[in-house]
């Protein structure tokens, strides 16, 4: 009887063990996965934005989830290239999305370089949406604010005087820091898991990093345009290159 007492109190821990487990697991991903319900009618022009690390899409079961336009990572600093990029945009053209390409931006590496590298990788492909820089500090070594706004105003500098569209990829407290002040007659493509306040003027919003697209294997980031389809057409008219 004692035995069957012990194995009873042992499957009682182990249970209770385990929901506590799941318990726990389901608090962080409610957190560190922040659900946001987009409402369609008022932003119905639906985007993702990828790298490498995304793996091999199949951009044709994308568009039919509803997917109308990507960004694809390009290039980072003064010479590295994603190796992925050609691979993406070439699937990404066949399957007929409007495609954008994004430079993660270094803070310690000259600005004019950065635009380089990126006009290199780009070059001899055809473009619907601007030029993205993506500013952030994550990944960033720390460096002071005004050795940030002179590189980056150098890179744009660069691409504006060889006729490149832009838009300025960050998070609420990149903003704040860095574009608020310097950069806000740029287009801005908003990182935020709440809805951008009305101070803040953007062109995209990025609203979650944990998007379930089909032609995707795991998380992709997700992307919507502020306007209608017809604005976006606009848009893109204005900076197809």
């Amino acid at each position: 009887m004692k035995t069957k007492k012990k194995i009873s109190i042992t499957l009682i821990f182990l249970f209770t063990t385990i929901l506590l487990a799941i318990s726990v697991y389901v608090i962080y991903r409610s957190i560190h996965r922040p659900i946001i319900n987009i409402d369609r009618e008022e932003y119905p022009v639906l985007g993702i934005d990828i790298s490498a690390h995304n793996g091999s899409i199949d951009f044709t079961k994308a568009k039919s989830d509803g997917v109308s336009f990507v960004y694809i990572k390009a290039s980072e600093g003064a010479s590295f290239k994603d190796q992925a990029f050609d691979e993406n945009y070439n699937k990404a053209y066949e399957a007929g999305l409007a495609i954008g390409a994004y430079h993660f931006f270094r803070f310690d590496i000259n600005g004019t370089l950065q635009a380089m590298n990126i006009i290199k990788c780009i070059h001899g492909k055809e473009f619907q949406l601007p030029i993205a820089i993506d500013l952030e500090e994550h990944g960033n070594p720390a460096t002071i604010t005004p050795s940030v706004v002179k590189r980056l105003q150098d890179m744009l500098d660069y691409l504006e005087s060889h006729n490149y569209p832009v838009i300025i990829y960050t998070n609420i407290d990149g903003y704040r820091r860095f574009v608020e002040q310097y950069f806000a007659d740029y287009s801005l493509w908003i990182c935020r898991f709440t809805t951008p306040t009305d101070d803040i003027n953007w062109e995209i919003w990025q609203y979650s990093h944990n998007g379930d697209i089909k032609g995707i294997n795991g998380d992709v980031d997700l992307d919507v345009f502020c306007g209608s389809k017809e604005e976006f057409q606009k848009w893109i008219d204005k900076s197809i290159f």
